[in-house]
């Protein structure tokens, strides 16, 4: 399965970014700044190989897994693997845009792919039920993919802490029409589910 291959090759390189190579955290980051004045892309890629801490780290696999398991099933492998790749760097071209004039802004994480891995999933499957953590009750993809992006779009406005909003916003809409114009019946489902 891609999903689990993914997740291995994503753990090793976050672990040895970690504790054997740290100048691997440092270049592999996206910082927008440096990447338009020394035209350095590859950390469009690499910096959603790398996570901040353990936390960051499991949160992003743990959601991955359970999303990336089916989605995977549904896209077929090799399919699934370009949706996650091109996620990667593709969720992080609006951060690349808005921050490229600023030297203090730097992102590293896999969540903008882990969110057009959820997306994908929530166009096949939009009345399935989601369970979040310490709420049983169990709420259709569809409205917690559109109170997700609500949630983040205030957040991006916010601009406070350290978290990509805006990552998670272009990977959930990249996610959603990458399945969209891909999955053959993928349009039919999704109305289909509504009918």
């Amino acid at each position: 399965m891609i999903t689990l291959a993914i997740i291995l090759f994503t753990v090793i390189v976050t672990v040895l970014a970690w504790s054997v190579f740290p100048s691997l955290q440092r270049k592999g980051m996206l910082v927008p700044y440096q990447s338009w004045r020394e035209k350095r892309w590859y950390p469009l890629f690499t910096s959603g190989l790398l996570h901040a801490d353990v936390t960051h780290l499991l949160v992003n696999m743990f959601v991955f897994f359970f999303f990336g398991l089916s989605l995977e099933t549904e896209m077929g492998s090799g399919h699934f693997l370009f949706l996650y790749a091109s996620a990667l760097m593709m969720s992080s071209v609006p951060t690349l845009l808005l921050e490229r004039n600023n030297p203090q802004y730097a992102s590293i994480g896999a969540s903008g792919a882990v969110e057009a891995v959820v997306f994908g999933y929530i166009v096949l499957f939009p009345l399935n039920k989601i369970y979040l953590l310490f709420i049983p009750i169990g709420i259709p993809a569809i409205i917690f993919g559109v109170l997700y992006l609500l949630y983040s779009y205030y957040e991006a406005k916010r601009k406070q802490g350290r978290v990509n909003h805006v990552a998670h916003i272009s990977g959930a809409v990249y996610g959603a029409l990458f399945v969209l114009l891909t999955v053959p019946d993928a349009i039919s489902r999704f109305l289909n589910h509504f009918m």
